[in-house]
């Protein structure tokens, strides 16, 4: 990994669309990641913290349906009748994004990494409101790859997306990354750290070539040598392998704020995807 420039982690694999789709898609390839400057507007950004901002607040007061809320990824779930740390399928709730996710040069990006076909994740978009404090039922998640959520089906490649809300820092919590770990056959987690099972017909190991990791991944948040922290700006949209080892940075300071809204799209065995929801067939949501 030698050719990657740490000069400044600010600057890491961020690209502008006056860069243009080639480098951006090149950084994308070797490392499993990049950084996307400049691509939503400023007016943009405003109206999806505000219907977000809004959907939170309709969760929270139960004046939405249920399947908008969601517990399971926190660390306590007592908390979620005080605060709501995560909306399911924002994307039914804020027009914002379908304008944000319909910007021609991320649509280009994203149909260059996965092929023209690409389709939606299976969990469709989930605003995220990661702050830490008393109030917080999230704090952050473990080291994993995107893929090991539903490592038997034949949906792979895939993208993540985050749009962030807030800027990142140490400060208010950031994105943790393998660079090129993308590119390991990382093995099937036939052990996790909340002792799920691993489903019937998970092939041994997934990505980009037959290279074994020079380490196991770790089961929970320690430092993995060659990892980097990627910081953000407001409106800046991360793209990140399904493939790609990452995780989340616990915040430093309790009265700081890191939202986004998170989704992806799968290049994978098309037939999988249900025509009637636009999500995976017989996958949990």
């Amino acid at each position: 990994m030698t050719d990657l420039d740490l000069t400044t982690f600010a600057d890491i694999g961020v690209f502008t669309p006056a860069d243009g789709p080639d480098a951006a898609e090149a950084f994308y390839r070797r490392w499993g990641f990049v950084v996307l400057r400049d691509l939503v507007s400023s007016e943009l950004i405003d109206e999806l913290e505000a219907e977000c901002v809004a959907a939170q607040g309709g969760v929270l007061a139960g004046e939405l349906d249920a399947r908008y809320g969601s517990t399971k990824y926190l660390d306590d779930e007592s908390k979620a009748e005080r605060f709501v740390n995560y909306v399911e399928h924002v994307e039914e709730l804020a027009p914002a994004l379908g304008t944000t996710l319909a910007t021609p040069a991320l649509v280009e990006l994203v149909g260059r990494i996965l092929g023209p076909d690409f389709w939606p994740g299976r969990n469709g978009v989930v605003y995220q409101d990661a702050r830490p404090g008393r109030e917080s039922g999230y704090t952050r998640i473990g080291w994993h790859a995107d893929w090991q959520a539903v490592p038997h089906l034949d949906i792979w490649p895939g993208t993540a997306f985050t749009i962030h809300i807030d800027g990142t820092s140490p400060a208010n919590g950031y994105l943790r990354v393998v660079p090129g770990s993308h590119l390991w056959a990382t093995p099937s987690p036939f052990e996790n750290i909340n002792n799920a099972a691993v489903p019937d017909g998970t092939p041994p190991a997934r990505g980009y070539t037959d290279a074994p990791p020079p380490a196991p991944m770790p089961l929970g948040f320690e430092k993995i040598r060659g990892e980097i922290p990627v910081y953000v700006e407001r409106g800046d949209v991360i793209l990140h392998d399904a493939y790609l080892w990452h995780s989340a940075a616990r915040a430093t300071d309790d009265d700081t704020m890191r939202r986004h809204v998170r989704g992806g799209w799968h290049g994978g065995d098309r037939s999988l995807m249900d025509r009637e929801t636009g999500f995976v067939k017989n996958a949990a949501r």
